[in-house]
């Protein structure tokens, strides 16, 4: 081949080879803008516990995505956020959280989300919340006590919640049918007010004198509130199950227990066993440690998957356990 032919060959060549860059370059662009338009473009709306998570998409329906950051069966004083879920929270149109210390490892995250400009929700702190005393606390005329995060016992508070939370989404989340969104909660509001109504005749069958509740920590405050129960006392004196009882505290629960005649003590389902061998140990036997599902959901099929089935589950198990029947 000539010099000549030889370069007319490489200026042939080049030419090629810079239309096929053009058309990668262009089929790349094409599937960016795609990806943005279809996935990029949609709302999301994260929520850190998995009781919020499923009342937020009964809310929500197909208006937005929603990020649920809690596993099921998870401990929500316990559970932390990997980095990927902690991005997360900062990309969020909305961030609903419990709020009232309930999230202790998430909360600095929720913090910081907040700071730079993502709206969030904590549904405790619009509940109307309790407040409980431990034995550390200087009782009504000191301290006045710590508020109780575990708002969701009582369905009433959670209905004023439902309410409030599908005002955040209206106001806060762009592209959402604020129609549908209001529609959806009035709906899911008329099934917790029939949620009340069972739970109240369910509660109805126990015996004035059997309405005493023992828990592994202080989980049932609002649902004794609500329905006419007391509660005699807590295994672990605390809004957290991260806390551990004293001796004192087994000594004080055991005269409490023996004093009201209670020999059913209800746990949450994470930690059965210890529970029933800190009680055995201390009440030396005779007492029975009932299953309860208080603070998590479980898996899809576990019996208490979503917050109205969890209710109906641990309301049907407290009555048998207290009733012995």
């Amino acid at each position: 081949m000539s010099r000549t032919g030889a370069k007319q060959h490489v200026r042939v060549g080049i030419a090629r080879l810079r239309h096929l860059i053009a058309g990668l370059l262009a089929l790349v662009t094409a599937a960016t803008t795609t990806a943005c338009t279809t996935g990029g473009d949609r709302p999301d709306i994260v929520v850190t516990t998995n009781i919020l998570g499923d009342v937020t998409r009964e809310i929500v329906g197909g208006e937005a995505d929603v990020t649920v950051l809690m596993k099921p069966n998870a401990d929500p004083h316990s559970f932390g956020l990997s980095a990927v879920q902690a991005a997360e929270l900062e990309r969020a149109d909305l961030i609903v959280h419990n709020g009232l210390g309930l999230e202790e490892n998430v909360l600095r995250h929720v913090d910081a989300a907040r700071e730079s400009g993502v709206a969030t929700f904590a549904a405790g702190e619009v509940a109307g919340p309790l407040t409980f005393h431990t034995a550390g606390d200087a009782g009504p005329e000191g301290d006045a006590g710590q508020p109780d995060p575990h708002f969701w016992t009582d369905p009433d508070r959670m209905r004023k919640v439902t309410a409030l939370l599908a005002d955040q989404v209206v106001e806060h989340v762009d592209g959402v049918d604020a129609d549908t969104v209001r529609a959806n909660a009035d709906r899911y509001a008329k099934q917790l007010t029939e949620l009340t109504a069972w739970m109240e005749r369910s509660f109805g069958r126990v015996p004035a004198d059997r309405r005493a509740l023992v828990t592994n920590h202080h989980v049932f405050g609002y649902l004794a509130d609500r329905f006419g129960l007391r509660v005699i006392g807590a295994v672990i004196p605390s809004g957290t199950t991260l806390a551990s009882p004293s001796s004192s505290d087994l000594r004080s629960l055991t005269e409490a227990v023996d004093r009201a005649g209670v020999r059913t003590v209800f746990a949450d389902s994470s930690q059965p066993q210890r529970l029933a061998e800190v009680l055995r140990r201390e009440l030396g036997g005779g007492v029975r440690v009932v299953q309860l599902h208080s603070e998590s959901l479980t898996a899809k099929g576990g019996g208490a998957d979503t917050y109205l089935r969890m209710m109906r589950a641990n309301t049907t198990a407290m009555v048998t356990g207290l009733t012995g029947r």
